[in-house]
């Protein structure tokens, strides 16, 4: 087998002199060998201010300014076609910049007329985007800048200060305020609304809730809409109608489902929104709230009743069942009953529809899988010092792709038989969006 090399014109002591092209893995590995084979021999170390990768980094790094600045100008050093081409060469200025591998020390060249724009390391920039990278996943893993500060330094033997972190980090919030302000579909069949606690200090720390919406498309993707800092105090329905309010502004004309705890007032505001919408009490938030009202040495009983209502094959199978599991618990736990009484008319949407539909909205699971990532994430940070602070965080989980893991958004298992039912049920309201 022929392999493809390209010979590099500087290369640091100790390196073989053969550099495979990218894309040739045999050829690559068998440099990589030779190069920690080499370094080995000659006693080099591999990282390090002295270490052979760094000085590789360097020599490419170098290389690529010098190429830069040819092209800008026209011409290779010395070369005659410089003379009188109205700018030149104008020497060089030492940088350090912060890499995987450690801190690398560099000329950059410069032109007379300073209109020289390196793009292999900009202006301005001290830290190449793969230390960058690294900061905003551990960022969105929950890591303080403290935290991220000491990691970085037993990593790289290199002191990043905690300003610097935070402007590192700041890079997102450009992002975050075009994520939560785009446009959203006219239609979403679900939507599934719940909220989160996070300490906040804003003036003093408190437990500020955050609401989160996440929506089903008609393709069948689920995407998280966005997130709001509510005030001190808890979740309540007349912050749920400004959030309602701004999705609906965003373009969502129409929502079919809209599953909820039984957070009272959420439902008015719903409507307020959607006049048309179904609005789905989740059923788990059902079970627990009525287990509030329970005995512990019921609960197996209790539970193994309540199922057979909610699992019902119809509406009415379910009103039968609810009946007998009345007449059975009234008089010893009548809160309970008045409970499921109360939320009945939000309780049985969902019965309407096929099995692989009811897992989707009788529960608000999957926000709350959200949340769960949520609560994992800022769970050793104590509290945020603003809400941006804690809503980068939070956008940054929202947004995480997580390889085979279950993730906020993709495709909803089943969604074609879902849309079928969907079709059946709301066939005017989807042609109407056409």
């Amino acid at each position: 087998m022929t392999t493809t090399t390209t010979t590099s014109p500087a290369v640091p002591a100790g390196a073989p002199r053969n550099v495979p092209l990218v894309g040739d893995e045999p050829a690559m590995r068998d440099w990589a060998d030779e190069l920690v084979a080499r370094a080995r021999i000659e006693g080099v170390e591999l990282t390090g201010e002295n270490g052979l990768l760094t000085a590789l980094v360097r020599q490419v790094l170098q290389t690529g300014l010098e190429v830069e600045l040819s092209d800008h100008l026209g011409y290779e050093p010395h070369a005659v076609e410089g003379r009188g081409s109205g700018n030149s060469r104008n020497g060089s200025y030492p940088k350090t910049v912060t890499t995987d591998i450690g801190p690398v020390e560099l000329r950059v060249p410069r032109d007379r007329n300073a209109s020289f724009e390196p793009v292999t390391v900009p202006k301005g920039q001290r830290r190449l985007s793969g230390l960058s990278t690294n900061v905003i996943s551990l960022y969105a893993k929950g890591m303080s800048t403290g935290d991220i500060q000491a990691h970085l330094y037993d990593i790289y033997g290199t002191e990043i200060s905690r300003d610097t972190i935070s402007r590192i980090t700041d890079a997102v919030v450009e992002d975050l305020i075009a994520w939560q302000n785009r446009p959203l579909d006219r239609v979403y069949p679900v939507l599934l609304i719940d909220a989160i606690t996070v300490k906040i200090r804003d003036g003093q720390v408190a437990n500020r809730p955050v609401y989160v919406v996440l929506g089903v498309n008609l393709e069948g993707e689920r995407d998280v809409l966005g997130m709001w800092v509510g005030p001190a105090g808890g979740e309540g329905a007349k912050f749920w109608m400004t959030v309602l309010t701004e999705l609906r502004n965003r373009g969502i004309a129409d929502a079919f489902i809209v599953c909820c705890d039984g957070l009272k007032g959420l439902p008015e505001a719903i409507r307020a929104a959607w006049p048309l919408a179904d609005v789905q009490t989740c059923v788990v938030h059902l079970v627990r709230s009525s287990l509030r009202y329970t005995s512990k040495k019921h609960w197996a009983q209790v539970c193994r009743e309540m199922r057979e209502i909610y699992t019902a094959p119809t509406v009415e199978a379910a009103e039968a069942r609810f009946g007998e599991f009345a007449e059975t618990w009234r008089d010893r736990y009548p809160a309970m009953v008045d409970t499921w009484e109360r939320a009945w008319a939000e309780f049985v949407p969902f019965l309407a529809f096929p099995v692989e539909l009811r897992r989707i909205v009788y529960t608000t699971n999957a926000v709350e899988s959200l949340n769960a990532r949520f609560r994992k994430a800022v769970r050793h940070r104590g509290h945020f010092p603003s809400e941006q602070a804690a809503l980068k965080v939070l956008y940054l989980v929202a947004t995480e792709k997580r390889p085979n893991r279950s993730n906020p958004t993709g495709k909803v298992n089943g969604w074609k038989t879902i849309l079928n039912a969907l079709t059946i049920h709301y066939g005017d309201r989807i042609a109407a969006t056409n």
